[in-house]
């Protein structure tokens, strides 16, 4: 999140709350701008509603706190490695379960921080209401008593594992389960009893002399956490606590049937992931590149030799690698797809950048929209944040390619959708 500033040097009426500002400046809001998102005594927290899940099952979440013995890390009460973890799964329908909320208070207010602070939106601090809004998941619901397959996440550089969450539950609702991991020191983290860790600070740009360390942390982290998946599904319990796991959490995970994905740098990992683990049979990255530095390279030894397992490649208008004299070309994509034998597709989000393909696509739509209203300066501003792709309809798009990619990857159930470019979703090109 790194970059979140002042730079389109937009104005809203008088009466507008606070000025949303491009992201890819490089300078604070102030003036009235300042003022206004400081002191509007109007002002209110925000929640915002995730779309509903497009499947036909119930849904549960829950978290769980691990502890790698095997990587120290004397920054931490454990002196080891520690990681939390999301699921998303089907569930049986219990009503009695409290509707899990978005983000944890302390998470929360961290990716409230980076948005709405001095280098973020000019907006008033707190404005995103992250703890309070509501998903569509029951918190610690039994599972569904049957095999599913399952899907690792990664989220995007400095991202919480809960920005995917809209994704995360549309998948469940199909019949997968999903984790997500937080990547400790990167990802803001927050465990059990409050014990928060910020991750790297929001201003900083991604470090080409540091990415490599991040893509192999986090492969250590994936690789790790499929080991603890499987003791689940082996009838043992991994947290850290001994916390109580939701009835049959771990019956119905099928560690025969697993895929990985991610957004930007966590796609990057995915692919690093399934190079280094055959246990992950499949896997999607979401628009990040396959190289430690984007611009210079070169590409990483995953895009210079490919992988036996197939990935899809879904990019936004920031990615190509058709023509290497256009704007946006990635190297790595094309070495990739030139020495890649295990199956591949790639996809393109047509008008989208690489913020579409997290949850921000409609948080900052129904954000801005709540407090300016239907003001056309919202279209420039969400322009320079997700790109010009219509939220609800990107959302639709994402759900829809997504679940067809895995269904016909893990449940071997071809699906004619990827095939060829739908008149339903004319903003996704399909290439073989």
């Amino acid at each position: 999140m790194g970059g979140l500033a002042a730079g389109l040097g937009l104005t809203l009426p008088a009466v507008a709350h606070a000025v949303p500002v491009d992201p890819d400046g490089r300078t604070a809001p102030t003036g009235d701008a300042a003022v206004r998102a400081k002191g509007d005594p109007n002002f209110h927290p925000v929640k915002f509603r995730l779309p509903e899940p497009s499947g036909r099952k119930s849904l549960g979440t829950t978290s769980l706190h691990l502890i790698d013995d095997k990587r120290p890390d004397p920054t931490m009460p454990s002196g080891k490695r520690e990681l939390m973890i999301s699921l998303w799964y089907p569930s049986t329908l219990m009503d009695d379960k409290p509707l899990a909320l978005y983000m944890p208070k302390r998470t929360a207010t961290e990716v409230d921080d980076n948005w709405t602070g001095e280098y973020g939106l000019a907006l008033p601090t707190g404005t995103f209401d992250f703890a309070n809004t509501e998903t569509h998941s029951r918190q610690n619901a039994p599972m569904q008593k049957m095999k599913h397959p399952v899907l690792l996440f990664s989220p995007g550089y400095q991202y919480s594992r809960f920005v995917n969450t809209a994704l995360a539950e549309d998948l469940a609702s199909r019949g997968y389960v999903v984790v997500a991991m937080d990547h400790t020191h990167e990802t803001p983290t927050e465990f059990p009893g409050g014990r928060f860790l910020p991750g790297v600070p929001a201003t900083q740009l991604p470090d080409p002399l540091f990415t490599r360390q991040y893509v192999e942390t986090r492969v250590a982290d994936a690789r790790f956490v499929l080991d603890q998946l499987t003791q689940l599904a082996a009838g043992r319990n991994p947290a850290a606590e001994g916390t109580e796991l939701p009835s049959g959490l771990g019956i119905g995970l099928d560690m025969r049937r697993v895929g990985m994905f991610g957004v930007g740098l966590g796609g990057y990992a995915t692919a690093d992931t399934m190079r280094a683990d055959k246990r992950i049979s499949t896997g999607l990255n979401l628009d990040g590149t396959l190289q430690d530095d984007r611009l210079k390279g070169p590409p990483a030894e995953v895009a210079l030799k490919g992988l036996k397992q197939p990935l899809l490649l879904f990019g936004s208008d920031e990615t190509q690698f058709v023509d290497p004299k256009k704007d946006h070309f990635d190297l790595s994509w094309a070495t990739f797809w030139a020495v890649q034998k295990g199956g591949k597709l790639n996809l393109s989000l047509a008008g989208s950048k690489q913020k579409a393909f997290t949850d921000y696509q409609f948080v900052f739509d129904q954000v801005f929209r709540e407090i300016y209203g239907d003001d056309p300066i919202i279209t420039s501003v969400m322009t320079a944040l997700v790109g010009k792709v219509e939220p609800e309809q990107s959302v639709r798009a994402q759900r829809r390619y997504i679940a067809a990619y895995f269904d016909t990857t893990l449940r071997r159930r071809p699906d004619q959708l990827l095939t060829q470019n739908s008149p339903e979703f004319p903003e996704v090109h399909v290439r073989w």
